[in-house]
């Protein structure tokens, strides 16, 4: 363009009219460099208020009693069943008069331990769900380009191999 400008002499004007063609076309359409700039801005602030929220903190004597005792329940839970496989085997006696005497308690306890367990662990998973990392979003013409997965070629045994749709869709066409 700047051949151009010197042989027309209208270098002011084209750039003016180029920004103003680039202006009006915001309008209807957004900057994408401009939206990936603000995306990229947010991230940034959100991930540093983040860091800062969730940064490690010095624990002392009692967060690591109580970070001890949150970790005893899966082991003793896992221990004390197969302890029960252990006595049922040693003593099938004293099991099975336990397993009746456990038959006499009352259903609505049950409905309170299993609901006990269940957020114990519903807890513990929406904690490691909630702590996960953060993966960024793909924007959208990077996954527009991106290359579709090459298909194996479809062979005469293959069950799939009589269904057009499948062989177009598979990227073979209509050849065979």
């Amino acid at each position: 363009m700047g051949l151009m400008d010197r042989f027309l002499g209208a270098g002011t004007a084209v750039t003016t009219m180029a920004n103003a063609a680039s202006g009006v076309a915001e309008v209807f359409r957004e900057n994408a460099t401009r939206r990936m700039e603000l995306d990229e801005e947010a991230y940034a602030r959100a991930i540093g208020q983040l860091t800062g929220e969730f940064a490690a903190q010095s624990c002392g004597w009692f967060d690591g009693m109580m970070n001890g005792l949150n970790r005893l329940p899966r082991p003793l839970m896992t221990l004390g069943t197969v302890g029960l496989f252990v006595y049922a085997m040693a003593d099938p006696q004293g099991f099975g008069l336990r397993m009746q005497n456990l038959n006499l308690v009352p259903e609505p306890l049950w409905w309170l331990l299993g609901a006990i367990i269940s957020f114990y662990f519903g807890a513990r998973e929406a904690h490691y769900f909630r702590s996960r990392p953060v993966l960024r979003k793909q924007p959208a013409a990077a996954a527009e380009d991106a290359a579709p997965a090459a298909w194996p070629p479809l062979g005469p045994g293959d069950p799939f191999d009589d269904n057009a749709a499948l062989r177009d869709w598979a990227g073979q066409g209509a050849s065979r």
